[in-house]
């Protein structure tokens, strides 16, 4: 029986770095990734120290709304660690559970996220309305969608865990959108850090 059409270094034990190829790349993208918010929060930084009639944050923004957000964010990283756990321990069911809370934060912070949008914007904070409110939607829009992406692929696993396609030998696999998930957090705290805090 031949094997399907894989590049040859794939079906080798070689692992660059000491990491499976998949982790690597994921890495690199989380890498790349982390230099565009970067760019961003360097952008709203040097606006910020330019301009001398910058809002004070606090009093465009909903601070406690936000950290809610923000609390919400960091308990699903958590889960993810413990959906990395059960899947290691072959626990499809705990893994679900664990997935599913994950998941059901992911989804609860973007419509958090849209409420603070349509909150802002009934009060006049438009992407028109100034460098402050177009820095601002940029990089928690640009985040935003990082989020999404993150509860696409949390459900993407999710239905693997269903379907009995995912086991621990394919505990990678959550392991790589648990790299992902908990990047999407980090950002996020850095986000809530120089925008809403400082």
């Amino acid at each position: 029986m031949s094997h399907p059409a894989v590049a040859e270094h794939l079906l080798t034990e070689r692992r660059p770095l000491g990491a499976a190829w998949d982790k690597l790349m994921m890495w690199l993208f989380l890498g790349s990734d982390a230099m565009g918010f970067a760019a961003l929060l360097g952008g709203y930084a040097a606006l910020r120290f330019g301009d001398v009639n910058w809002p004070i944050p606090s009093q465009v923004l909903g601070i406690n709304f936000t950290a809610l957000m923000t609390f919400l964010l960091i308990c699903s990283s958590v889960t993810m660690v413990k959906s990395l756990e059960a899947i290691q321990k072959d626990d499809r069911v705990g893994c679900w559970r664990w997935l599913f809370a994950t998941f059901l934060g992911g989804v609860l912070f973007l419509a958090g996220q849209c409420y603070e949008y349509t909150h802002l914007i009934q009060h006049g904070v438009t992407f028109s309305s100034g460098n402050f409110a177009a820095t601002f939607y940029c990089i928690t829009g640009f985040h935003g969608c990082h989020v999404f992406g993150g509860v696409v692929l949390l459900g993407t696993a999710l239905a693997r865990v269903s379907s009995g396609t995912l086991t621990r030998h394919h505990a990678n696999f959550i392991e790589n959108v648990g790299l992902y998930w908990h990047f999407v957090d980090l950002v996020w705290i850095l986000v809530f850090t120089f925008i809403y805090l400082v």
